[in-house]
């Protein structure tokens, strides 16, 4: 279960939010333990912020579970994206590669030409390149929750959920 850490209001820090908080942490450092303390929390390890209305009740402390929500509840959720490394641009921006035939030897998976010589004398920048590729964050929005198992505190969603097997996500209605 996740437990509301902190209650954010317009008069004190201009915005109203929530921070939600998940998992005990007994190694918490004393910043850390010093932000639960004063919410009268005890540290834990994971927490993020969700923007409410001036409306919504909540306190600090309360313990939020998946009865809050309901059997063909369509819901967003996010999460991090399978990091896949370092790749080319025919992986990470989909380029066709260039010619394996007529004397091309060494130019299959490679970019192509990358700009103009001496005018701009530098690359613009946003040209597709090799980098990084995933670890992104993503959003899938509308996906519909099929079951709810309230003993083990478990939802079962149709539909895709980005990251890795065990990664943390968030799932708003």
């Amino acid at each position: 279960p996740c437990f509301v850490s902190q209650l954010k209001s317009v008069k004190s820090d201009g915005y109203c939010a929530v921070q939600i908080s998940y998992l005990s942490n007994k190694n918490a450092n004393k910043p850390l333990a010093g932000h639960f303390k004063k919410n009268n929390c005890e540290p834990l390890k994971y927490s993020i912020e969700f923007r409410i209305n001036e409306g919504d009740k909540f306190s600090v402390g309360e313990k939020l579970e998946v009865n809050i929500f309901n059997v063909g509840d369509y819901v967003r959720v996010t999460g991090v994206s399978k990091g896949k490394g370092f790749a080319g641009v025919m992986k990470r921006h989909g380029f066709k590669g260039g010619r394996a035939s007529h004397g091309k030897n060494s130019v299959m998976r490679k970019p192509g030409s990358v700009g103009a010589g001496s005018d701009p004398s530098r690359i613009w920048k946003g040209k597709k390149m090799p980098g990084r590729y995933g670890g992104y964050t993503v959003t899938y929005k509308n996906l519909e929750i099929l079951k709810i198992d309230k003993q083990r505190n478990l939802l079962f969603i149709k539909g895709s959920v980005p990251g890795a097997n065990n990664g943390l996500v968030s799932v708003v209605r």
